[in-house]
């Protein structure tokens, strides 16, 4: 289960008992927001995107949109979304769950959109449509071992 790999991976850096299980599904942004009690925009939506050679994931705020002029600029090339197999494939998690952290295969990079920076803290999932964990961004960037921020909403 991608819950427990996540909470495994966490465990390095001794996060692993702040993920909050939900009974109610967080699955999309405004079921995360509603179960969470918080606004939409602190929640850290992972988005999946096809490269030439594996995966780009990027975590944006929950009410950014990827801008595919922006996203062209920084990638140089077009945004285009990972179907739910090949989510699954890349990131090892199911769509409602995916998120940063225990990502293991090398084909894939992990970004962060500056959206994110207006927040003290955000909630990305943690491998099931019903987890997430609040964390500072510096705590996000140190725990998804991003590569860099990114500009592309």
């Amino acid at each position: 289960m991608s819950l427990e790999k996540v909470r495994e991976y966490l465990k390095k850096y001794n996060r692993d008992k702040d993920i909050i299980e939900l009974s109610q599904s967080s699955a999309t942004v405004a079921l995360a927001a509603e179960a969470l009690g918080v606004d939409a925009a602190r929640i850290a939506k992972t988005l999946s995107f096809k490269t030439p050679d594996g995966a780009i994931l990027v975590v944006t705020a929950g009410d950014a949109r990827i801008n595919n002029k922006k996203f062209k600029e920084v990638f140089g090339l077009k945004a285009k979304m990972l179907s739910p197999d090949e989510v699954i494939e890349f990131t090892g998690h199911v769509i409602g769950g995916v998120c940063p952290f225990a990502v293991e295969n090398k084909n894939v990079k992990i970004y962060l959109d500056i959206s994110l920076k207006r927040f003290d803290t955000v909630y990305p999932a943690c491998g099931s449509g019903n987890s997430a964990i609040e964390l500072t961004c510096e705590e996000l960037q140190e725990l998804s071992c991003a590569a860099d921020w990114v500009d592309v909403c």
